[in-house]
């Protein structure tokens, strides 16, 4: 069984931002991301595609494309580096961001 992402939630809130921000975004970031994210350390990870390249924007659950840049982390991470708990510096140095 899969286990529920909490990453999943903040994924999900990126779609009504990029319906209204989403071309400025692009104008600004010009780059596709792959998150993959691991439900716990060592398990399979769950791949979310946020496009912040092309037209508007989009995000998607799943590989989409190829990536300009891939991060891989824990769902606990994630949730801690949006929660601004860890430091995105701090987490890849200790390797708990890929």
């Amino acid at each position: 069984k899969i286990m529920a992402l909490k990453s999943e939630k903040l994924f999900s809130e990126m779609a009504p931002i990029l319906q209204t921000n989403g071309a400025d975004l692009v104008k600004k970031i010009g780059a596709v991301y792959h998150f993959e994210i691991l439900p716990a350390p060592g398990a399979e990870p769950v791949v979310f595609t946020i496009d912040l390249k092309n037209g508007t924007g989009s995000f998607a659950k799943g590989r989409v494309g190829s990536a300009d840049a891939t991060f891989t982390m824990t769902d606990d991470d994630l949730i801690a580096v949006a929660q601004g708990k860890l430091n995105p510096q701090v987490a890849f140095m200790q390797g708990k961001m890929k």
